[in-house]
Order: structure tokens, then C-alpha cells, then sequence
């Protein structure tokens, strides 16, 4: 299996609240409370940890509150690349409903100093190019500009490395600019970087992006390769949060692209292991034979040769 570096930038613990239903205004009894050790990046890695996958995790972590992080990484086997930084990593607040509908509460985080900046590239210098692929994945913590950034990704570039990008707003915007290997934006995450043209995917494969994955919920997920146009439909579940399963798909595809598996097989095994993301809360493979079954129900279909 591959090696591959997730970088989270921003991490976060999720404390996920699950209810029957939220009234604003009023006081809401939950069912349950999970603490998770999250993140964007740090979700992807525990999801390619599952499918055999050598994994490391880095990013800024605040050193004031590390625990669940540690925890995670010891009992995961990860490699730790990630800079601690002074203060605290931050909690987003994750409201889980029955019917799925998930509210989010994000924190902003710890200020990142220009000397932290320096350190994590200073190490990627070092570790990147002993990797097959680099996740870099969530949004970016404050003092951290989109100018920095873009750097980031074209460094690792140099550095001979695949760079799977997945984040949103100015840092996405920031991070097209050095053409990544892959990127995997949802439908508004796209447009609001981009806008609505048409020929927004040829751009970007001209400009040397090579795996466009677009997630549109429930409607499914479409792939813009170099070589054709695919869709894939996934089954219907029932959901208990959303949380994670744009990630999922993401380890999904990097999986299959990475193991030299079919795109046929590739697509759909990544949309059956984001269907199974939203019938659970936390991340991961839990059940084998239930992502057998749910990529049974994944419809993959061309749309258009390229």
C-alpha cells in the first residue's frame, strides 16, 4: 500500500451533539455527547489507515489541550509530523439531528506565528518526497494567508509529491493557483472559487490539475479525469450526520488511484465508503460487509469522453 502524508492545518476537536430535534431559543436535551480528534485532514488519514494505508498526520497543533490528538495518533499508528504551536486547538460543535441535518459551531483557532509557518515547511522539506501522496485538507487557522498557502503546494510540488487538495473560499481560490494533482470541492465550494462557467473543469485540467471530484450530496459525485467524465449515483441510507463523508470520499479516491484500480471501481468504492461516513458518527471503516453492500447500490455511470 501507499505512503501518505494528511496535513491539517486547522485541526479541531468535534464534540458532536446528537438530538431529535434543535429549538433555537429553547433548552435541548441531547441524546449523546462524542469528542472526537478531527479535522479534515486527520479524518481522511484515520479512513486510508482502515484501507491498509501507511499514514502519517501533520499540520499545527495547539499544545495546550493535545491529548485526543496524542491518543489518536498512538492508537492509530500514525507517523506525527504535526508543529505545536502555543494555545489551544480549537472545538467545533457539531449538531446532529435525526432527520441528518447537522448545524456546525466552528472555533477559529490558535494564532499560527511566522517562526511555526517556517518549521512546517522546514519539515516537509525534509519528509515529503518519502511519501506517494499529500493530503492537505481544511481551512487555514489565523496568520496563516492564502499567499502562504499557495506557497505551501507549490513546494511540495517541487518536491516531486501528488498533492490531493480539499478546502474552500480564498485558501481554495489560493490553492488552484498551484495546481494540485487532485482536487475535491462540493458543487458550491467550486463555484463560489470559480464561478459558473462552463468550461471551468477544462480550464483546470489545462492548467494542471488532473482529477477534478465534485460531491453534490445525495445526488451523488461526479469525476473529471483526464480521460473521461464519470458519475456515480450512491444508495440511499439513513443518515446520522454528514460529518466527514466529503473526506471519506476523498481517502476513497486516493485509495483506488493509488492502488492502480479501475475508475469504474475506483468511483464507486469511494462513494459507497461516503455513504457509509453519513450513517455513523465518527470516521472510519467500521463494517466491511456493509461497505460490500453499499457498493453494490453505487451506480456509475460515463456522462462524456474528453
Amino acid at each position: 500500500m501507499a505512503r501518505i502524508l494528511t496535513l491539517t492545518l486547522n485541526p479541531a476537536l468535534d464534540l458532536t451533539v446528537r438530538l431529535a430535534r434543535l429549538e433555537p431559543g429553547e433548552v435541548n436535551r441531547s441524546e449523546t455527547l462524542l469528542t472526537h480528534a478531527a479535522g479534515k485532514g486527520v479524518n481522511v488519514a484515520q479512513v486510508l489507515a482502515d484501507l491498509g494505508h501507511d499514514v502519517s498526520v501533520g499540520g499545527f497543533l495547539g499544545e495546550a489541550n493535545p491529548e485526543a490528538f496524542d491518543a489518536l495518533i498512538a492508537s492509530r499508528g500514525f507517523g506525527d509530523a504535526f508543529i505545536r504551536v502555543p494555545g489551544e486547538t480549537r472545538s467545533n460543535i457539531k449538531i446532529a439531528e435525526q432527520d441528518g441535518r447537522v448545524t456546525d459551531i466552528n472555533a477559529p483557532g490558535p494564532l499560527v506565528s511566522e517562526q511555526a509557518q517556517a518549521a512546517l515547511r522546514d519539515r516537509l522539506e525534509m519528509i515529503a518526497p518519502t511519501f506517494d501522496a499529500v493530503v492537505v485538507a481544511g481551512s487555514l487557522p489565523r496568520g496563516v494567508s492564502p499567499e502562504w498557502f499557495q506557497g505551501l503546494l507549490e513546494q511540495l510540488k517541487d518536491l516531486g509529491v501528488r498533492v490531493a487538495l480539499d478546502t474552500s473560499g480564498e485558501a481554495l481560490r489560493a490553492g488552484l493557483k498551484a495546481s494540485p494533482w487532485l482536487i475535491k470541492p462540493n458543487t458550491e465550494e467550486l463555484a463560489e472559487a470559480l464561478g459558473h462557467s462552463t468550461d471551468v473543469i477544462s480550464q483546470l485540467h489545462q492548467q494542471g490539475v488532473e482529477h477534478v471530484v465534485v460531491s453534490d450530496g445525495a445526488a451523488g459525485v461526479t469525476w473529471y479525469s483526464p480521460d473521461a467524465v464519470l458519475h456515480a449515483t450512491p444508495p440511499k441510507v439513513t443518515v446520522a450526520s454528514t460529518v466527514g463523508a466529503g473526506d471519506s470520499l476523498l481517502a476513497g479516491m486516493l485509495h483506488g488511484l493509488l492502488s492502480g484500480d479501475t475508475p469504474e471501481h475506483t468511483l464507486r468504492r469511494a462513494t459507497a465508503i461516503a455513504a457509509m461516513a453519513v450513517t455513523q458518527i465518527g470516521f472510519g471503516i467500521s463494517d466491511a460487509a456493509q461497505l460490500a453492500r453499499l457498493e453494490s447500490g453505487v451506480a456509475v455511470r460515463p456522462l462524456t469522453e474528453q
